[in-house]
């Protein structure tokens, strides 16, 4: 039988020990005995998925080795869970454990227990490893640094400098953006699907600069990227509303600067369409797509995602629309053996879910009529508006829209202070919110009249197709409702509808 010497590193650094000198330290242990050599360079102590220790681990499995020895325990494991395992292991073969530097003696309760409360201390080095260099890197997203990876397509990189700091940012290519465009604007149109898309693409060669083939999933992939966006309002309203995480104010969305889009610092296993705590930050890159543009496709991707693509008729035209008023999160589709047949329930209630649910029972039939009268009813009121057109209405419009949002923010800040608030500071609260909250309608008022010229086109289109219901498809009924509606939430018998126009 023979000892194992095991060394490990997994990046060479002048102030880390080298595989080379752990081994050395370790041959003075054996006193000139036979030993078995295995190591392991450029592989994390985090897991056991290391080949030289896999090795070892098999030679003791088959009564190769009487005794292990490393230079020092983190070395072999910073896991808890993965040393006691391997503890186990040794134990079972009757296998003596020796650090060289920290001379630990496994035959003894207070060595072992030793063992235990270093591991522990080891395993917590590395998580904080790990979080200092999370927190520098979501440090340096957030000021707009290039953080590596594939530059999207109809980019190049090029040298700048943000802060002081040397860096790289996106620079627009024409002939790789004139093709994007093209593709935004057919996904647009809800008469074109992604297949239509790549077909089109084909039969036309217009070929992928970068030599890869068109294929539906590359496409999705650059419609989802906010790194082509002309960032304004709307778009930070978007991802407002889909409950991320936006570094920059409302005011900074101008429309010129495109967004990079983060996964975030909280872990989530939530599906790729779900942008909860994902972290958005205006890019130094000017977009290329305009918002309306890419928000009719980010939506329509959305839509995609969360509507069920078979069994239609047991679904609803308003599926990925209607949310829980008290947890936010979207209700589903249930099927009964009632009359009633489908009802909404939240996704989240139940016995995997925290929500209690939307407090009523909200049947599908009851709730799909009575949004189609209130989408005719809204039509209504946009055919009885007059039309507005100004050169530099766009313009004041975008203004309008931020100093909106800025409001809503400003009323939400002053209500979290009503707990706890004293007499004297809840009369100031209950003045400035009934002041904001009157400016807020008159800039309603004064956004939707002048929006109306830019919808009074498609607007004429959907009528038509309310007029028509019927006879509509189901994929048709879910494109009037993307049009014309944002989000549907429902708490207590309480129907707030956000609209798109």
């Amino acid at each position: 039988m023979y000892d194992a010497l095991y060394a490990r590193q997994s990046i060479e650094k002048k102030d880390s020990i080298s595989v080379e000198s752990q081994l050395e330290y370790c041959r003075y242990e054996t006193h000139g005995e036979a030993c078995i050599e295995y190591t392991d360079k450029g592989f994390s102590g985090k897991d056991t998925n290391r080949p030289g220790f896999e090795k070892m681990m098999n030679d003791i499995r088959t009564g190769k080795i009487k005794r292990v020895i490393v230079y020092k325990l983190d070395r072999i494991s910073r896991s808890i869970l993965d040393f006691a395992n391997m503890m186990e292991i040794f134990q079972k073969y009757h296998v003596e454990f020796v650090s060289s530097t920290e001379k630990f003696d496994t035959s003894t309760p207070i060595g072992r227990a030793m063992l235990n409360i270093c591991i522990v201390f080891a395993q917590l080095e590395r998580e904080t490893i790990q979080k200092r260099v999370t927190d520098a890197y979501y440090a340096r997203c957030k000021r707009g640094f290039y953080m590596g990876g594939r530059v999207p397509y109809g980019y190049h990189l090029t040298n700048t400098v943000i802060d002081n700091v040397r860096t790289s940012m996106y620079e627009e290519v024409p002939e790789e953006s004139e093709q994007l465009k093209l593709i935004y604007s057919m996904y647009a149109d809800t008469d074109n699907s992604l297949g239509d898309i790549v077909r089109y693409l084909n039969e036309h060669q217009i070929k992928n600069l970068r030599g890869a083939n068109w294929s539906t999933a590359r496409i999705s992939e650059m419609l989802r990227n906010p790194v082509y966006v002309e960032a304004d309002i709307d778009v930070y309203q978007f991802f407002q509303s889909q409950g991320a995480n936006i570094y920059n104010p409302a005011s900074d969305f101008t429309g010129y600067n495109a967004c990079y889009l983060y996964k975030g610092t909280v872990s989530t296993t939530r599906k790729q369409c779900d942008l909860s705590d994902k972290e958005i930050v205006l890019a130094p890159h000017k977009g290329f797509i305009p918002s309306k543009t890419w928000l009719a496709c980010r939506i329509r991707c959305l839509n995609n995602r969360q509507s069920t693509k078979t069994c239609k008729p047991k679904n609803s035209w308003l599926v990925g629309k209607v949310k829980c008023g008290n947890c936010g999160y979207a209700l589903t589709i249930r099927k009964a053996k009632t009359k009633w047949g489908r009802y909404f329930v939240c996704s989240q209630s139940g016995n995997h879910g925290n929500c209690k649910g939307a407090g009523c029972t909200i049947y599908a039939d009851v709730l799909e009529e009575y949004m189609l009268s209130a989408i005719k009813e809204r039509l209504s009121e946009f055919q009885k508006l007059s039309c507005v057109t100004d050169t530099g209405e766009a313009q004041k419009n975008m203004t309008k829209k931020i100093r909106l949002t800025q409001i809503e923010e400003e009323i939400e800040e002053l209500l979290s202070k009503v707990s706890g608030a004293s007499g004297v500071l809840m009369k100031y609260i209950d003045e400035k919110v009934s002041e904001l909250d009157t400016e807020r309608k008159a800039l309603q008022e004064e956004i939707v009249t002048a929006n109306v010229t830019d919808t009074e086109g498609r607007l004429k289109q959907i009528t038509n197709h309310v007029k028509a219901w019927e006879t509509l498809s189901f994929e048709d009924r879910q494109a009037v409702v993307d049009t014309l509606i944002k989000v549907i939430r429902i708490a207590d018998g309480n129907i707030e509808i956000t609209w798109n126009i």
